[in-house]
């Protein structure tokens, strides 16, 4: 078991989970419909402390008679409480600009901490949080991990509520943020094991859709909340303290309607052989350079529209205040279903260096043009490189079964298609852990090359350095030697 598990080892299909498609849209042309069974299978035994045993997606009749149901409750709460997740995460990249407003006054070295520190600990605790799923039952963890995000909000509220709030202390609250990035992953482990091959992708794609627009909403919703009836200034505690109540609500919702299954099973050894594979580094440096770009951008989006453009920091709607950096996580996670699907037509390698292009380019023509000090055009470039980004990210996702099934040293020494698909859905958990610290990554080079140079501008020459390098490795390992790998149509 992974955090992002995207080939099933029962069935071989390829499935897309945190790339995979939005509502309204079909699984990508990769995610082949398992086998069902349509043999008797045992009764559902429900056992105190709301768990089931005897579950079994893949059988026809027991899915139809009862499963469908009880997986469509779980999927339901599971949405809502990844959605809050992914709102605690990027909490701190909204509230650090408007810290100044409220009498702070921290050093930009350590504003870019505050925004940083919920990717680290978000990115390392993925991993863990998957098995958790195993360990205690997907209803028993969803309700933990939803109570733990009541935490970093009240921990918030209470800290910047003081402007005497030491930084150490404020360090400490925005780590613990970073519960928030856990949640992904063991939802998404949670998930899994209701849905039957066929409508995997379409579930976890619904799973993931609802977690990634968090940091959307958080960064339209937060900014309007905290003006809304603060004449003049802002109600920063706010910030943390309008989320309790849904917090509350999902952790109930977890308690009285959510399911464990005694079938939910980990997968230690899958990521130990996993971690042997070259591939399995080099994929995660192309994720690095797409879901890295795109959860490090979100949250110093807010930092970089209010240090280029103060006065375009929040737009003024009647007695509230708007940010525009909502639209960047926005229109990046709308991209990514896209990026996916049109890798199943071109190939996720080459849609992968198109990616990497791209943002090379857009990044490139950013720099150039602020000496213009046009607002309405950084922010259209901005937004570009979030889509490029997006795109990027389903196309690597993409890639990933493909080569595990094809040019993995399993593969390469006879290893069967079942235990191949275990090493790319363990792949896939691991890459998707690395690519989530380039939210440390990107706020931390920024702040060194403000902290070195007074610019950023360096930091971002960094950036596109990066994209080229990584648009030559794609290229010289997946395109390159595709035929001479027999990987094809990578």
């Amino acid at each position: 078991m992974t955090v992002d598990r995207t080939a099933d080892a029962r069935t071989g299909s390829s499935l897309d989970l945190e790339d995979s498609a939005m509502p309204g849209t079909a699984p990508s042309a990769s995610a082949q419909p398992g086998p069902t069974r349509t043999t008797d299978a045992p009764a559902l035994e429900f056992r105190p402390g709301r768990w089931i045993a005897n579950w079994d997606a893949e059988n026809k009749e027991q899915w139809e008679t009862a499963g469908r149901s009880i997986a469509r409750r779980n999927l339901n709460w599971s949405i809502f409480a990844e959605f809050l997740g992914f709102v605690v995460w990027q909490l701190w990249s909204i509230v650090v600009v408007q810290l100044p407003a409220a009498g702070f006054t921290f050093s930009t070295s350590e504003i870019f901490w505050l925004i940083s520190m919920p990717s680290l600990v978000g990115a390392t605790l993925r991993i863990p949080y998957t098995f958790m799923v195993p360990r205690f039952g997907g209803r028993n963890w969803t309700i933990v991990s939803a109570l733990l995000l009541l935490i970093p909000s009240i921990g918030l509220a209470l800290c910047v509520s003081n402007p005497e709030t030491p930084f150490g202390v404020m360090l400490l609250v925005a780590a613990l943020a970073g519960f928030g990035g856990g949640n992904f992953a063991s939802s998404m482990a949670n998930i899994t094991f209701f849905y039957p091959a066929r409508e995997k992708g379409w579930a976890l794609g619904l799973n993931a859709a609802g977690g990634n627009m968090g940091a959307a909403v958080a960064q339209l919703a937060v900014p309007i909340a905290i003006t809304l009836l603060a004449v003049g200034t802002v109600n920063l505690p706010l910030a943390g303290w309008m989320w309790v109540p849904f917090i509350l609500i999902a952790a109930f919702g977890a308690w009285k309607f959510m399911d464990n299954l005694t079938s939910a099973k980990g997968d230690v050894a899958g990521s130990i052989a996993a971690l042997k594979e070259p591939h399995l580094w080099i994929m995660a440096l192309l994720y690095i350079g797409t879901f890295g770009s795109f959860i490090g951008f979100a949250g110093v989006f807010p930092k970089l529209i209010k240090d280029y453009f103060p006065a375009f920091s929040s737009i003024g709607v009647g007695t509230v205040a708007l940010s525009l950096a909502f639209l960047g996580p926005l229109v990046g996670s709308l991209a990514r279903p896209y990026g996916g699907r049109m890798a199943d037509r071109m190939g996720g390698a080459r849609m992968t260096v198109a990616a990497f292009a791209a943002m090379a380019v857009i990044t490139l023509t950013m720099i150039w043009t602020l000496p213009l000090k046009n607002f309405w055009l950084f922010l259209v470039l901005f937004l570009m490189l979030f889509t490029a980004s997006g795109f990027g990210n389903g196309a690597t996702y993409r890639m990933i079964p493909i080569i595990f099934a094809t040019n993995s040293r399993a593969a390469r020494n006879g290893a069967s298609s079942v235990a191949t698909q275990r090493l790319a859905s363990s792949a896939l958990g691991l890459i998707s852990a690395i690519g989530a610290y380039g939210g440390f990554v990107i706020p931390q080079v920024l702040n060194a090359s403000n902290s070195s140079s007074g610019s950023y501008t360096p930091a971002f020459y960094g950036f596109v350095g990066a994209y080229v390098l990584m648009l030559v490795v794609c290229w010289a390992c997946y395109i390159r030697n595709a035929n001479r790998n027999a990987m094809g149509h990578v």
